[in-house]
């Protein structure tokens, strides 16, 4: 599973996603503490105005957000995880290992993923009354067609 969620290395997420990490996170900190404090910043200005414009979005790897590659296991060791699942996969210690192991082998990262894509390729795809093939993860596609 981890080595699948690597997938966040290419793509974006909408504000509404990870704002909550942003503004009033805590009685103690207005920003998640987990996040790089520059990094904090940047979103914090980037995503001030996305209730006005809620297609602002961030990449969810701000180093190489358009390359496949493994600085998005990297990126959470700095506290670049944009969404809390990415943080969570660097804090709990359960999945950490895979974390490191992926940040330091690019190669085992690709490895263990194309294995898990082909796992996941076996599965029962549901379609018609029982499922749908979405052509937007973040919504069904009555919602956007």
């Amino acid at each position: 599973m981890v080595a699948l969620i690597g997938a966040h290395t290419i793509g974006m997420s909408h504000c509404d996603q990870f704002v909550h990490r942003l503004f009033r996170f805590s009685k103690t900190s207005e920003t998640d503490p987990a996040y790089n404090p520059e990094y904090a910043a940047g979103l914090r200005k980037l995503c001030e105005n996305y209730t006005k414009d809620p297609t602002m979005a961030a990449y969810n790897d701000v180093i190489t957000p358009v390359k496949f590659d493994n600085m998005y296991f990297k990126n959470l060791r700095r506290g670049l995880g944009l969404l809390a699942t990415d943080t969570a996969l660097f804090t709990d210690p359960r999945t950490k290992p895979f974390v490191e192991k992926y940040a330091d082998d690019e190669a085992k990262f690709f490895q263990d993923f194309a294995l898990a894509i082909e796992k996941l390729s076996a599965l029962d795809v549901k379609t018609g009354k029982d499922g749908e093939v979405r052509n937007r993860c973040d919504a069904f596609n009555a919602l956007y067609g």
